[in-house]
């Protein structure tokens, strides 16, 4: 896999960061290159703080980590680096604060988490072997966020059927027990021509947490899209889509929709719900929060959301649960994806055991 550095000349006090990752991870066989290529697969964009210039990918399979250094440690690093990690449509951001006696190191992520990387001035080699371990993964993994939209739905489903009006009630259901932060405004943020980058690259049609989804028939599923307040799941095609299928080919699902609605993407969770119903036809529902419950199975590595390695790792946990169709499968660093025969089965046993802070590690 290559790697480069970009922006480093614009940050000289961190051309020690460069130095070490690039030692690390040619050590481990990824070959270094000066300029980026057209099919790079890993860059490091060092950016000012005041100026946070995106890396320009071109095409989805370039992971870009976002490296940007402020003098103070913030009261809260999430809302001081997020959105630095959004304006300069970064995968991943390692934000450094501090002093360059005392640096701190934190990874912020997409999907609205952060947490820390210790560092120890004595023992540097240990501290990025931390940061290869966890940046390996993730800028490996494969995003499916591209979606086929079929105009065929039968008109019959054009204003829904007795299982959207489940998810409609069941995202309101989530809101009551104040499970739906507000959607992030990222279009407010970042200038029309970002967005729509952010758009192609991530499949994203704004930034909501969590998503609903229940089985229609054995091989279609209805599903919350990309974007939407969950509280308000109404309009068939733009809040609610009929997934009917994957194309591993192109990488993307496949959505049967009304031929008179302008449709959202799916959430991009839809290839993980994809494989568990297909594996698993008794699963009926399929909800995810960012939220933990204590004593859950977990996935060992926070790969993106809409990536085909954290769909397998949470399939993989579903397979191991003793019932499958009732399993709770924690997602490190991120929420909770749960398995039901229904919506209901779901709720009744979510309530009462939900703990709002997922655990950062």
């Amino acid at each position: 896999m290559q790697f480069t550095f970009v922006g480093v000349d614009r940050q000289p006090a961190l051309a020690w960061l460069a130095d070490g990752l690039r030692e690390h991870l040619t050590a481990q066989g990824y070959e270094h290159v000066p300029e980026p290529v057209p099919d790079i697969r890993l860059v490091f964009n060092f950016f000012d703080p005041e100026d946070p210039r995106p890396y320009r990918r071109r095409g989805q399979a370039t992971f870009v980590v976002g490296v940007v250094a402020v003098p103070q440690v913030p009261e809260d690093v999430l809302r001081a680096g997020y959105p630095l990690l959004v304006r300069s449509l970064s995968n991943l951001l390692l934000y450094v604060s501090g002093s360059s006696g005392d640096p701190r190191f934190h990874f912020i992520t997409l999907e609205q988490g952060a947490y820390p990387v210790e560092y120890r001035p004595e023992d540097k080699d240990a501290f990025f072997r931390t940061l290869i371990k966890r940046l390996a993964p993730l800028a490996t993994s494969e995003l499916v966020v591209n979606n086929v939209f079929v105009p065929d739905l039968p008109e019959e489903l054009w204003e829904g059927d007795e299982i959207t009006r489940q998810l409609t009630l069941a995202g309101q259901r989530l809101d009551a027990l104040d499970l739906l932060p507000a959607p992030f405004p990222i279009e407010e943020i970042l200038p029309p021509e970002d967005f729509r980058h952010v758009q192609r690259l991530y499949g994203l049609g704004g930034l909501s947490y969590g998503n609903l989804s229940a089985r229609r028939d054995t091989d279609t599923f209805w599903m919350s899209a990309s974007g939407v307040n969950k509280a308000k799941l109404e309009e068939i095609g733009r809040d609610i889509l009929l997934v009917t299928g994957y194309d591993p080919e192109n990488k993307a699902m496949i959505l049967s929709v009304p031929p008179h609605v302008k449709p959202r993407r799916v959430s991009v969770d839809a290839i993980e719900h994809w494989m568990i119903y297909k594996e698993h036809p008794e699963v009926g529902a399929i909800v995810h929060v960012h939220a933990w419950m204590e004593g859950i199975p977990s996935t060992e590595v926070n790969y993106p959301c809409g990536t085909r390695q954290l769909a397998e790792a949470v399939a993989e946990l579903v397979r191991q649960a003793p019932d499958p169709s009732q399993a709770v499968i924690g997602l490190r660093n991120h929420g909770l994806t749960v398995t039901g025969r229904s919506l209901d089965d779901i709720f009744d046993r979510l309530e009462g055991r939900i703990v709002r802070q997922v655990p950062m590690t």
